[in-house]
């Protein structure tokens, strides 16, 4: 196989419950699709939700916000992924972690036309990551939660080496790297990108 990853950029998105989105958006909504991604069965819906965020300066001023797409299909648990860029314009402190690994992590609100919802925890920057399936796995001669290194150079003077990305494997997914915003502007990682493993 040829040492090739295509590089995708993840931008700032939210995950929900069932229960979550019909707080948001009312009783029985359900998320349609806007948008396909590369992940199979994932998609960018036509729905967006506000992620309320802290003023620390002043805890009396308005509290700072952005509109986040929700991605589908519901999950079972409520997750808001940002960029650190992100974070700090919404006064949100949010670890690096892994999807899922919510434990502890940023607190924030979620404001729909229908409701809000509190979440204690569920903020996170995402660790940059490559999904891969059993197959790919094989051929790269990785193993799921493996540490790797990748390669990225768009020929723009930026190249880069993605250290502390992690391997996860599932015969559900499609071989692809995923990094955040602040990622693909230190890389220049615009459009389609390709990035090399390095052991």
């Amino acid at each position: 196989m040829e040492n090739k990853i295509l590089v995708e950029t993840s931008a700032r998105h939210v995950h929900v419950t069932q229960e979550t989105l019909e707080v948001l958006f009312g009783k029985g909504h359900q998320l349609a699709v806007r948008k396909m991604l590369s992940q199979p069965g994932q998609f960018a819906s036509t729905d967006k939700v506000e992620v309320i965020g802290y003023n620390k300066k002043d805890p009396t001023a308005p509290r700072p916000s952005a509109s986040l797409s929700i991605l589908g299909p519901v999950r079972d648990h409520n997750q808001v992924e940002l960029s650190f860029t992100d974070a700090r314009t919404l006064g949100i402190t949010a670890p690096v972690r892994e999807s899922g690994d919510i434990a502890g992590s940023g607190t924030c609100t979620l404001k729909g036309p229908e409701g809000e919802v509190e979440l204690k925890e569920g903020v996170i920057i995402a660790k940059r990551h490559i999904h891969m399936t059993p197959e790919d796995a094989k051929a790269f001669e990785v193993k799921n939660g493996d540490i790797v290194k990748v390669e990225v150079d768009t020929g723009a003077g930026r190249k880069l080496v993605f250290e502390d990305t992690v391997i996860r494997v599932s015969p559900k997914f499609t071989l692809a790297m995923h990094i955040d915003t602040d990622e693909c502007n230190a890389a220049s990682a615009f459009g389609v990108v390709y990035g090399k493993l390095v052991k």
